[in-house]
């Protein structure tokens, strides 16, 4: 987190970063993924000195848009990010799974 951030950043950071974590993803990468979302948050609402034209510019909120745009695609998660997300249900099998296997599995 920067310097001088206020409270709500720090919390969202972390939530941001717990969550992250608790789909799978390496700390390092939760890490970046809750720097990025917070810091764009921040441009977003004139708390940070320098921003992008895509962060102020974007319609919807990186809140509000849950990952949208992320590692998805035209094609939705990899089959990577399936066997996580099937690995920690605790799903019987998965390793013996294709992606489409994994995505009916897990109900999508």
């Amino acid at each position: 987190m920067p310097a001088g951030s206020h409270s709500k950043r720090e919390r969202q950071y972390e939530h941001i970063k717990e969550g992250a974590e608790k789909r799978g993803t390496s700390t390092g990468r939760a890490k970046e993924i809750a720097s990025r979302t917070v810091n764009k948050e921040r441009a977003r609402s004139g708390e940070a000195k320098t921003a992008s034209k895509t962060s102020t510019r974007d319609r919807k909120s990186a809140s509000r848009r849950g990952g949208e745009r992320s590692h998805s695609g035209s094609r939705g998660p990899t089959r990577d990010q399936l066997y996580n997300e099937a690995k920690q249900r605790g799903i019987e099998g998965r390793s013996h799974m294709n992606k489409e296997q994994l995505a009916k599995a897990l109900g999508r």
